[in-house]
């Protein structure tokens, strides 16, 4: 068992138990397996079961059940079939490390991968479970160093793979779904790469993750990579991350977190397709009670009202902020409590906790603010973002929005939104075409308005010089490189 995604395509409709009983006549019991793991994905949990039957090896037909009890979430049917396993059995270890990952021990989970891949030897699949546990707990250098080593063997060993190829050069040809692709982690090592790099606000780094892994056309990527695609270039490509999303939707089996981003993505300010994210939830009943939290719908269902119920839908996210500020104030006395007591391993526990929950805040504060911000009143969302400060104070979300509604209210508010977003620069000194390009024409607007003229011509100038740089650099990427300082000079230049 693995917590690996199929890359696999299935087989034909009509054709999936003469595929598996031919397998299984020739010998090829794996073969067999991944055929009846793929129907176990897609949901096919009673055709699995009965094909696992025709198993000859009791192990194996056992370690199947296992896996279709797992994706049902019968925790104690696993365990009681887990028990009929050979004492010392790799499988009865994997599966144990498996469900210790299901309900969420994912140390306990780590421990046992890597007490499998020293017993097997060392395997792709096992690295890069052992670096999901590591991604699970934050602790993404080590998962980076397991994701490095897989993409390093699978470079050496395969060269065929063309692991880099499509981001060097257009026109690349697909690898297909291969065997020797499947059998090296090297798709789902540059999936887990490439969220590592999201998580860290490296976006531009999780997009080249994505690009570097081996070519396949859109057609044959597996869900996980088709989604994680979506997401990524969702700000440069949205008609195409939506296409992406709502195919997946159509074509289970998908991700689980797939129908929730693409209704979190309708409800997004800049896309606000609001009736059509209802129409969604309520064309999909059952995805709505399996795949939607009682948290992420309701705050759904407030996003849904901005619009046409500001008032209700502000009611509705205030309920909301106040249940995290309290969960939120719950936290803090844990991180505070593990201090004290120099428990690590709870101060850790309690920090990652505290950070998940300040990561769900945010968007209700968010969204409870924005509702203001539509109405153009900006010193109540002020107000709204400043009764956060204590949790939010940090958080760049927060300070890139206090920086923008300081800069909104004009006169007398300029110095304070310099204060805001000469932090948000700074930090990016090196490469000011990271920044927004409205980050840095609001400074540059900020800047002249309290008559610091030179410090706007500097940032200009600055700005400017990175971009003849990076254009002698790569003399293809002119065009959108200029587009930053441009927008700069329209808005200082305008007023």
């Amino acid at each position: 068992m693995a917590l690996l995604v199929a890359s696999r395509p299935p087989v034909p409709p009509g054709q999936v138990t003469s595929t598996i009983y031919g397998h299984l006549r020739e010998g090829r019991c794996n073969e067999a397996i991944q055929i009846l793991e793929y129907e176990l994905q897609a949901g096919l949990h009673q055709d699995a079961a009965k094909l696992a039957v025709g198993l000859e090896s009791q192990e194996q037909s056992l370690s199947l059940q296992i896996a279709i009890k797992y994706e049902q979430n019968d925790i104690a049917g696993c365990k009681r079939l887990l028990e009929k396993l050979p004492a010392g059995s790799s499988d009865g270890t994997l599966g144990l490390a498996c469900l210790l990952y299901k309900e969420g021990n994912h140390e306990g989970a780590r421990k046992l991968f890597t007490m499998a891949m020293n017993v097997l030897g060392y395997q792709p699949e096992l690295a890069y479970n052992i670096a999901l546990c590591y991604y699970q707990v934050k602790q993404y250098g080590p998962a980076l160093k397991h994701i490095a080593e897989i993409i390093e063997r699978g470079v050496r060993e395969h060269p065929e793979l063309s692991v880099g190829a499509a981001a060097d050069r257009a026109g690349v040809r697909s690898v297909g779904n291969s065997q020797v692709l499947k059998e090296s982690a090297l798709v789902e090592a540059f999936n887990l790469k490439a969220a590592i790099e999201y998580n860290m606000k490296n976006y531009e780094a999780a997009r080249e993750a994505m690009a570097d892994a081996p070519p396949r056309t859109e057609e044959e990527l597996d869900p996980v990579t088709l989604h994680n695609s979506a997401l990524f270039n969702m700000d440069g490509d949205p008609t195409g991350g939506f296409r992406k999303l709502s195919h997946l939707l159509q074509s289970p089996p998908f991700p689980p977190q797939t129908f929730c981003n693409i209704l979190m993505l309708y409800c997004k300010p800049q896309h606000a397709f609001y009736d059509l994210a209802s129409d969604v939830m309520a064309d999909n009943a059952d995805l709505v009670a399996t795949n939607l939290s009682k948290e992420a719908q309701e705050f759904l269902e407030a996003a849904m009202l901005s619009a046409s119920a500001p008032e209700e839908a502000f009611q509705r996210f205030d309920v909301l902020a106040a249940r995290h500020a309290e969960a939120l104030r719950q936290l803090t006395k844990k991180v505070q409590d593990a201090r004290v007591s120099r428990d690590t391993e709870a101060l850790k526990r309690a920090v990652i906790a505290y950070e998940e929950a300040l990561e769900a805040y945010i968007p209700v504060l968010m969204g409870q603010a924005r509702i203001y911000w539509d109405m153009e009143h900006y010193s109540k969302v002020q107000a709204i973002l400043q009764q956060s400060t204590d949790f939010c104070g940090e958080h760049e979300a927060w300070k890139l929005n206090s920086a923008h509604t300081f800069f909104m209210q004009g006169d007398g508010r300029f110095k304070e939104a310099i204060s805001f977003y000469e932090p948000l620069v700074q930090g990016h000194l090196d490469n000011l075409l990271d920044v927004t390009a409205i980050v840095l024409a609001n400074l540059c607007v900020c800047y002249i308005m309290t008559s610091q003229n030179d410090q706007a011509e500097a940032l200009m100038r600055q700005v400017e010089r990175q971009e003849e740089q990076q254009a002698a650099a790569v003399s293809a990427s002119t065009l959108c490189c200029a587009a930053t300082c441009c927008i700069i000079h329209h808005a200082a230049y305008s007023l």
